[in-house]
């Protein structure tokens, strides 16, 4: 199982970064634990200086901005 962590204030962009990863594990059949974290502090100890990011299994994958759908695939079959 993966663990993943979105990482925003909860903003639409946010939202649907989310929403991409689950739609991508579902269609992979991976298995991901989204985890939403909205707190600044928590999201600062990541380095971050613009959300939404994605975290997976510790890794930060990407910050700032939607990522293209191909790209959550290619980080959850990693």
């Amino acid at each position: 199982m993966k663990d993943v962590k979105v990482l925003g204030s909860g903003c639409k962009r946010c939202e649907a970064a989310e929403t991409m990863v689950k739609d991508a594990a579902m269609k992979l059949g991976v298995d991901v634990h989204v985890e939403k974290v909205t707190d600044y502090a928590e999201i600062a100890k990541f380095g971050l200086a613009s959300t939404p990011g994605i975290v997976i299994d510790g890794k930060v994958v990407h910050a700032g901005g939607l990522p293209k759908a191909e790209a959550v695939e290619k980080w959850l079959r990693a």
